[in-house]
C-alpha cells in the first residue's frame, strides 16, 4: 500500500524522478501514443513511404477531415500516431522551423535538423512545471541532398532514424512484419506495398483503402505527393490479387 502511494506520488510531478529513475508521465504519454492507430515508415532508395490506418468512427463524418499524414515542407512528411491535437501542434512548430530556414539562408532545412528542432521542443515539455508531455509519436521522413531520411520521435524527446518504422497500435507486431520483409534494395512501389500489406498485418480484416492515407517523397524531385484513391484502390486490389488465386 505504501509502495502504492509513493508511486502516485511520483507520477503527479512531471519534473520529479521516481527512486528508480522513472518519469511516470513519459511513459503515460507513450501509451497514449499506443492508443492511437498505427503509421508506418519505409525508407528505400528511391525515397521515402508514409502510410498512416485512418479510422473514421462515424459514417457521418467526412474522411478528410481526419488527418495523419502532413505535409511539413515540400520534401518532408509527417505521420503520426497518439493524440490528434498534440500532432497537429507538433506539425505547425515543424513547418514554422522549416519556413525560417528559407527565409534567413535561403535553403531548405535539413530532415535530421528538423526532427531534432521538433525533439528539442518535446524534450522541454518532460521537464517544465505546469505541462504535460506530448501524447504523440511522429514519423518524419524527407530527401537530405538526394538520399532519403526516415526518423522516428518519442515522448520523451528522443529521435532515431530508421529504415522501417511503425509507431502507434499494434507497433510490435506491425515491426516484426516489417523486420521480416523490408528490403534495403526495394524501390518505390515496393515500399508502397509493403506498407500497406504492414498496415494490415495486425488485423484479421484486410487493409482498405478507404482507412488509409498514403503518401511519398521521391528521390527524383524531393516532393511530398499524396497517394489518390483511385491509386490506392488499385494497389490494394492488386495485393489481395495472390492471395484471393491462392485459395482457389
Amino acid at each position: 500500500m505504501q509502495g502504492q502511494s509513493q508511486q502516485q506520488a511520483y507520477d503527479r510531478g512531471i519534473t520529479i524522478f521516481s527512486p528508480d529513475g522513472r518519469l511516470y508521465q513519459v511513459e503515460y504519454a507513450r501509451e497514449a501514443v499506443k492508443r492511437g492507430t498505427a503509421s508506418v515508415g519505409i525508407r528505400t532508395p528511391d525515397g521515402v513511404v508514409l502510410a498512416a490506418d485512418r479510422q473514421v468512427s462515424s459514417s457521418l463524418m467526412e474522411p478528410s477531415s481526419v488527418e495523419k499524414i502532413h505535409k511539413a515542407d515540400d520534401h518532408v512528411g509527417i505521420a503520426s500516431a497518439g493524440h490528434v491535437a498534440d500532432a497537429r501542434q507538433l506539425v505547425d512548430l515543424a513547418r514554422r522551423r522549416a519556413q525560417g530556414e528559407q527565409l534567413r539562408y535561403g535553403q531548405t532545412i535539413g530532415v535530421e535538423t528538423l526532427t531534432r528542432a521538433v525533439t528539442d521542443h518535446i524534450q522541454e515539455y518532460t521537464q517544465t512545471g505546469g505541462a504535460r508531455p506530448f501524447g504523440v509519436a511522429l514519423l518524419v521522413g524527407g530527401i537530405d541532398d538526394g538520399e532519403p531520411r526516415l526518423f522516428e520521435t518519442d515522448p520523451s524527446g528522443t529521435d532515431y532514424e530508421w529504415q522501417a518504422a511503425a509507431i502507434g497500435s499494434n507497433r510490435n507486431e506491425i515491426q516484426e512484419f516489417l523486420e521480416e520483409n523490408y528490403r534495403p534494395d526495394a524501390d518505390l512501389d515496393a515500399g508502397i506495398e509493403l506498407a500497406l500489406r504492414a498496415l494490415g498485418s495486425a488485423d484479421d480484416d484486410p487493409v482498405s483503402a478507404e482507412n488509409v492515407d498514403l503518401a511519398t517523397i521521391d528521390t527524383e524531385d524531393e516532393t511530398f505527393q499524396t497517394v489518390s484513391q483511385e491509386r490506392l484502390e488499385s494497389i490494394v486490389a492488386e495485393i489481395d490479387q495472390p492471395e484471393e488465386e491462392s485459395d482457389e
